[in-house]
């Protein structure tokens, strides 16, 4: 679900496109075709088995499934009440279509409805329903959140900007060896992952709480399998409710002759009627035949692309700084180290913003923290605790995420302070571009705040290279820097 697909072979980053879109909103809208199919099985079977009790109570069996997939979207709708509702609605209509002959009243059918669990006109099919189509539409709901989660939380990321110190630091790496009439020398490996590092400190920060969403969806997604799957119990829906049905048509008399004992006899009717249920007693012929080759194929696919971007925010460095960008481990004395061509000695960083503030390239402000980002790892936290719910059957209220504040960020060009010597690290010379926010978290994040990050922030980049090979291919010797633009 990831926007980014940055494990490419070409020198540009491939963006995941629309057939890869298309291809997740399959996915997510495999369960919805199974709702519609077993709603379509059920309006093209039951009017010829059933008849009467059919046509009169179309709207109660339209009403279930729209209560299904308004669940399953995610309203605040308790499922189990749902369900139980439904059950009762059908056992009252049933009841009177069985018992024409009575006039029964509403609070005979309250009475009923008080003795049904101890009678059980329907058999087992009720309960045995109601624990596999609410642990399945937990998994099933919670699943398809968490895809939109952490697709949300890319998409917000994305429109993180960088800051003016990274901007210094990309286009000292990418064109500084321009400059200097080395356009033939790449960036040294180790140089271009701590300019990255950098740049993606904040970004990195997402990694823990992602791959506890990860995890958990790994989790949720098992629950799709096994005798009880999804598959079997959202497709089946209308097959269950034939069962049911038939059960009490089949036990007609000693139900009623249950509730007559528990509520007494109700009073005889004065409309006769055509006993049109005495000709309409047979099960419902359903096709039973789930698509499980086709679940389990689409579990098995999402679970390996999931496991895929488990390190998506801490690879990105590496992504970045790929053979076709820099000089790789084999050039490490031919490379452009930021000041020269020869190796690159400073040590590479660790992930995140707490292992930036001695950064050499990137000059980090780790006690402020960006607010779009800590907002969606709060996000990832919140996610992940509904799917460990979810996984052990309880029910989750999803409630939309609060939208994110940014700021603005700039940049500037090459100027020769920046490719002639190193940033200063003096903290009286920077000027922070980001909101502070509260402590969340018990340690700061830096400030590049707005809108711009992997997809974009990869699109930059290779668009300064390729600009930069551009140039290289028709013999520039040199580029003229005026300010914050370059002719």
């Amino acid at each position: 679900h990831i926007l980014l697909c940055p494990f490419s072979n070409s020198s540009r980053p491939k963006i995941v496109g629309r057939r890869e879109i298309q291809s997740e909103d399959k996915r997510k809208g495999y369960f919805q075709d199974l709702l519609n199919k077993s709603e379509k099985a059920l309006y093209d079977t039951f009017p010829s088995t059933y008849g009467e009790l059919y046509s009169q109570n179309v709207k109660l069996f339209k009403d279930l499934y729209s209560e299904l997939r308004r669940y399953y979207r995610g309203s605040n709708i308790n499922l189990e009440e749902a369900l139980n509702e439904f059950w009762t609605r059908l056992l009252e209509r049933l009841f009177k279509l069985m018992n024409p002959q009575y006039h029964i009243t509403d609070e005979y059918l309250d009475c009923m409805g008080k003795h049904s669990e101890q009678h059980k006109p329907f058999g087992e099919v009720p309960r045995d329903l109601k624990l596999k189509a609410t642990r399945a539409f937990i998994a099933v709901r919670s699943y398809v959140q968490g895809l939109s989660v952490g697709s949300d939380v890319v998409r917000k990321v994305s429109q993180v900007s960088l800051s003016h110190e990274c901007t210094r630091a990309i286009m000292k790496l990418v064109y500084c060896p321009y400059c200097r009439g080395m356009s033939s020398v790449k960036p040294c490996n180790n140089y271009c992952h701590n300019v990255m590092k950098g740049c993606l400190a904040n970004q990195a920060d997402l990694d823990t709480e992602w791959r506890n969403l990860i995890d958990s969806m790994l989790l949720v997604a098992d629950r799709f399998d096994g005798p009880s799957n999804v598959d079997t119990v959202i497709g089946t829906i209308h097959t269950r409710i034939a069962e049911a049905i038939s059960n009490m048509q089949e036990n007609r008399e000693s139900i009623t002759a249950k509730v007559f004992q528990g509520c007494g006899n109700p009073k005889i009717s004065t409309k006769a009627s055509s006993g049109e249920d005495k000709k309409r007693r047979g099960k419902a012929v359903t096709d039973d035949k789930s698509s499980g080759l086709g679940l389990e194929k689409l579990v098995s696919d999402a679970k390996g692309k999931l496991r895929d971007i488990k390190d998506y925010w801490v690879a990105l460095p590496s992504t970045l700084c790929n053979e076709k960008i820099t000089s790789g481990s084999v050039n490490e004395d031919k490379c452009w180290n930021g000041m020269a061509k020869g190796r690159y000695l400073p040590e590479v960083m660790g992930d995140g913003l707490a292992n930036q503030i001695n950064n050499p390239e990137v000059e980090v402000d780790i006690t402020k923290p960006d607010m779009t980002i800590r907002q969606q790892i709060m996000q990832l936290k919140i996610m992940t605790n509904r799917l460990r719910n979810a996984y052990n059957g309880n029910d989750v209220d999803f409630q939309d995420a609060s939208d994110d504040i940014s700021g603005s960020g700039s940049g500037d060009g090459c100027p020769d302070e920046v490719c002639g010597k190193r940033l200063s690290k003096n903290p009286s010379t920077r000027q922070p571009e980001v909101h502070a926010i509260p402590n969340q978290s018990g340690r700061g994040v830096n400030g590049a705040s707005s809108k711009f990050l992997p997809s974009s922030f990869l699109i930059f980049l290779s668009a300064l290279w390729g600009l930069k090979q551009a140039f290289a291919d028709r013999g520039k010797e040199k580029m003229i820097f005026r300010g914050s633009r370059f002719d």
